[in-house]
């Protein structure tokens, strides 16, 4: 146990069915969990007690007790008030509601705005730039397209169109890769120290970091080649028929592909926080987001796709203005839209437009970051018990000792 993510290790608390009963938890009252309760050593002696009857007229007796009444001072029976779940940091230690986790998302980047923009911002500049150079020097003009071509001559345009797109997505892809990858891993180390309420800089992230980046990086490869390998699968059997039934076949395999990918990209969506906390290898990591994932399948994906909606409809909602704004200042390109003709976009274009796309990102990163690192989180809480090695790590009183006090040992 350290106040370094991770936390405690994966081995040391229960997770594969166990239900955590022999882990200790806070003090709460005997009759509030069902155990024995905690009686008075001074009791009346047995057989004693009889039920009130009515006083007999003539008779003076003690009146009974109304039902309002508590004995002892006792509060009444089941009315025990549950204590709070203890909040050091940004998001109470307790199983997290979709609501909770957005908001600590969020408060996250709000709280530590100088660390988490520093960050975003830089990777989304460097990124940014990249990509327009990519676009300006690498990537091949679209061809022409003839409106008045024959059939055969559409179909080859159409494949030239294809080939070109597919090239331009390349530096793209890749781009986006390395900028999700740096982003992702310092803002892991980030979001870690801020459910403990510790602040980190650049410098201790990277520190924490960087000895975790290449096997980060060869999960972040993986994970794209095992959907395409899946696809390449599903496609096969239709793409070697050829005929109309193999068009049939290829549309029913793309279905049963895409339905596996997403299956496998929801299964495993936990290995990169796994990695980074955990310390974990790449295929240990991706065993280890399957165990915290299973069960929860559905809540994980519904999650991470209003996230990723949100997102996308926030991406739209600062993108759509900047190419607006960057058409109308690029005259080369206002004017091959107006004509009908393919556009090509000058400098300003690209400029105007990879400004909106550094701001995106720089909100984008560490909510996305923070949605996947506290759905990690959350799991471990609901399934290990986290929330009492956070608290203790945190140093909340009636947890136990933190970490390197004297009483412990560390």
């Amino acid at each position: 146990m350290n106040d370094t993510p991770g936390w405690t290790s994966p081995g040391s608390a229960p997770s594969d069915g166990q239900d955590g009963s022999g882990i200790p938890r806070p003090t709460t009252p005997g009759d509030a969990n069902g155990s024995a309760p905690q009686w008075s050593k001074d009791q009346p002696p047995a057989g004693q007690w009889s039920p009130p009857t009515a006083p007999v007229p003539g008779q003076g007796g003690p009146p009974a007790p109304g039902p309002a009444q508590n004995w002892g001072g006792r509060p009444p029976y089941g009315n025990w008030d549950k204590p709070p779940a203890a909040k050091p940091g940004v998001i109470p230690l307790r199983p997290l509601g979709l609501g909770e986790i957005l908001d600590g998302a969020v408060s996250t980047m709000r709280t530590y705005w100088r660390t988490v923009l520093a960050i975003t911002v830089t990777v989304a500049v460097i990124s940014q730039v990249a990509d327009i150079l990519a676009q300006r020097y690498l990537v091949p003009t679209p061809p022409e397209i003839n409106p008045d071509a024959s059939p055969s001559e559409a179909m080859a345009q159409l494949g030239d169109t294809l080939q070109t797109s597919l090239i331009a997505s390349v530096p793209a892809i890749l781009i986006l890769l390395m900028a999700t990858l740096v982003s992702a891993a310092l803002l892991t180390v980030v979001i870690s120290r801020a459910v403990l309420g510790r602040p980190v800089s650049i410098g201790a992230a990277w520190r924490e970091a960087r000895p975790r980046l290449l096997q980060l990086f060869g999960l972040t490869l993986l994970l794209p080649l095992i959907g395409a390998a899946v696809m390449l699968v599903a496609l096969l059997p239709g793409t070697l028929l050829g005929d109309e039934a193999g068009g049939a076949l290829v549309a029913l395999g793309a279905l049963g592909g895409l339905v596996v990918v997403v299956w496998l990209m929801v299964r495993f969506s936990l290995a990169s926080p796994a990695l980074m906390l955990e310390r974990q290898g790449i295929v240990s990591s991706l065993k280890r987001s399957a165990k915290l994932v299973q069960g929860s399948w559905w809540r994980i994906f519904g999650i991470t796709l209003l996230t990723q909606l949100l997102l996308f409809i926030m991406a739209m909602i600062i993108a759509i203005p900047f190419a607006i704004i960057g058409i109308a200042a690029d005259g080369q390109g206002f004017s091959g839209l107006v004509s009908g003709s393919t556009p090509e976009f000058g400098w300003t274009f690209l400029i105007v437009t990879g400004i909106g796309g550094v701001i995106t990102n720089a909100i984008a990163y560490p909510i996305s970051a923070g949605v996947t690192v506290l759905l990690y989180i959350d799991q471990r809480i609901r399934r290990e018990a986290l929330d009492l090695e956070l608290a203790r790590a945190a140093g909340v009183p009636g947890y136990g000792p933190a970490p390197g006090d004297p009483a412990t040992g560390g």
